[in-house]
């Protein structure tokens, strides 16, 4: 079955992890190992486009991100002084993905007509032949350098922004700011995002930013890699009343493979997977708790953000690489899904949203 991933950060691990993402996960972590690369989630990794393929995921949502430098923040992510140079190197990220454009490797999705035609070859080809397609979405808005800078962005191609991440952003606040809302730009913001059809990613944002952007913004949006509050108690995960929020919308939520956020009790850089038992099973457990609160399953679907700074010392114990994904529909038959829930879970959910945020904007 194929299977639609909301969340990785392609071109930030082929550039500032300069990963040779053409590679096998094998060969790639054979190769950190022999450098003895010293990194979180070095000779770790996950995801590489062979791998992809093995996992038969057809569609992903890969970012662009390039994030200011904050008091505290984490330099490996956080690094620009200035928004001018976040807008450059994100340029840089855009043309590591036209490269693999040009290649074959990729198809840039940014269109209805491009991922209904996509998805039907993908199912059609036995070989595995097609490009991967890949829609464009931003982490964090910092080079977007004002709100009227968004329709430009449009136009080069890009169609989600999540406008905060890790701590403060030019328009909106990180999950870890909290009580702390929009900044003086933010709704501005929002409202050029919602002019231009641009989707809100609503992932990272602070409880304040969350429920402010939902009254300002009347656009389409999506949570890309979010898991339950309620299960994992964390500012960083969606609350009941946030998931519920998000299926009166017709938004859907993409569960995230990051181990701190799939079971209690985890202490990044020190837990470990085997410590805590967690397995591909518990994100079975976050899926469902999405599916009970919508009352159905069309809201649930896959955002792994694997290799999002750190490797398989922080990703459930029995998965491997990304193509392990193919052990989620055997997961879902075992809890009592029936199989057009589980295609709407691997794929199908993400694929009606877009078209129903893009068949109306056309």
């Amino acid at each position: 079955m194929i299977a639609f991933d909301a969340h990785l950060d392609l071109a930030w691990n082929a550039l500032d992890f300069n990963r040779n993402l053409l590679l096998p996960v094998a060969e790639i972590r054979k190769y950190e190992q022999s450098q003895k690369m010293a990194e979180k989630g070095r000779g770790r990794n996950t995801v590489s486009f062979p791998d992809l393929r093995r996992g038969k995921v057809a569609v992903v949502i890969s970012t662009l991100i390039a994030r200011l430098l904050r008091p505290g923040s984490m330099p490996e992510i956080q690094r620009y002084t200035s928004m001018e140079a976040a807008y450059a190197a994100a340029h840089g990220q855009m043309a590591y993905y036209r490269s693999l454009v040009d290649q074959g490797v990729l198809r840039w999705i940014k269109d209805w007509p491009t991922l209904e035609a996509h998805v039907a070859e993908w199912k059609k080809d036995e070989q595995g032949k097609q490009p991967i397609g890949f829609i464009l979405s931003m982490e964090g808005a910092d080079p977007v350098l004002s709100p009227e800078q968004v329709a430009e962005w449009y136009e080069y191609g890009l169609r989600i922004i999540g406008p905060a991440h890790y701590g403060p952003s030019p328009y909106a606040m990180g999950h870890d700011q909290v009580g702390k809302g929009l900044t003086e730009r933010g709704p501005a913001f929002l409202k050029a995002m919602d002019r231009v059809g641009m989707i809100l990613d609503v992932t990272h944002l602070s409880d304040k930013c969350f429920y402010e952007a939902l009254d300002i913004y009347g656009g389409p949006l999506l949570a890309s890699h979010h898991n339950s509050r309620t299960l994992v108690p964390n500012v960083r995960q969606l609350t009941d009343d946030q998931i519920k929020r998000i299926v009166e919308r017709k938004g859907v939520i993409g569960t995230a493979l990051d181990a701190w956020m799939m079971v209690p009790n985890w202490n990044r850089g020190e837990t470990l997977p085997e410590q805590t038992g967690v397995k591909m099973e518990h994100m079975i457990d976050h899926i469902d708790k999405v599916c009970q609160l919508a009352g159905n399953a069309k809201h649930a679907a896959i955002g792994t953000d694997l290799d999002g700074g750190y490797g398989t010392e922080q990703t459930p114990a029995d998965l491997d690489t990304i193509a392990d994904l193919q052990m989620v529909p055997d997961l879902l038959r075992k809890r009592g899904y029936p199989e057009p829930d589980i295609e709407g879970i691997m794929h199908g959910n993400w694929v009606r949203f877009f078209r129903e945020v893009w068949s109306k904007k056309s």
